[in-house]
């Protein structure tokens, strides 16, 4: 148990950018050859990481910040109720704001602190860089109408009227 003053000293050097997560995420983007942009102020929520090309926000949670259901999750004990209301309040901010970015177009991929442990990290950003492009495959194809729907019944080697 901790008294007040080495409690709030501890909560106060946590920082909300720049954070080690988030750093694993931005060198693998960059050694891939991903270009970013960070935090930009433009977009709601101030996404960690943006790629306008992908037209992509990236958001890197810490698991206790943002509430993450997962076994590093865990629930202060002391200020209970506070707490519980600062995650809550977190979660429903950040569902609105990645709201906001997907009717502006945008993609949201959100990665959990706990999915960057050393034993899931290679999945994690594999995974992310499979998606990434995936998304610039499917938003820059190139749509063409069936042959069928274009020309009817006309098959291009056949010959038109009574030739």
């Amino acid at each position: 148990m901790m008294d007040g003053k080495t409690r709030s000293k501890i909560m106060a050097a946590i920082h909300n950018k720049g954070t080690k997560p988030e750093l694993i995420v931005r060198r693998y983007l960059w050694s891939r050859g991903f270009r970013y942009r960070l935090n930009d102020p433009r977009l709601p929520g101030h996404p960690d990481i943006v790629l306008r090309k992908y037209r992509t926000c990236v958001f890197v949670n810490g698991c206790f910040w943002h509430g993450h259901n997962c076994e590093e999750f865990r629930a202060p004990k002391n200020n209970k109720e506070y707490w519980e209301k600062k995650i809550e309040n977190n979660k429903r901010r950040d569902h609105e704001e990645q709201k906001q970015l997907a009717k502006m177009g945008w993609h949201c991929i959100t990665i959990w602190e706990c999915s960057l442990k050393k034993e899931k990290r290679t999945q994690t950003l594999e995974s992310l860089v499979f998606t990434l492009n995936h998304i610039f495959l499917v938003d820059h194809s190139v749509h063409y109408k069936a042959l069928e729907q274009e020309q009817g019944d006309q098959i291009a080697a056949e010959p038109l009227g009574g030739i």
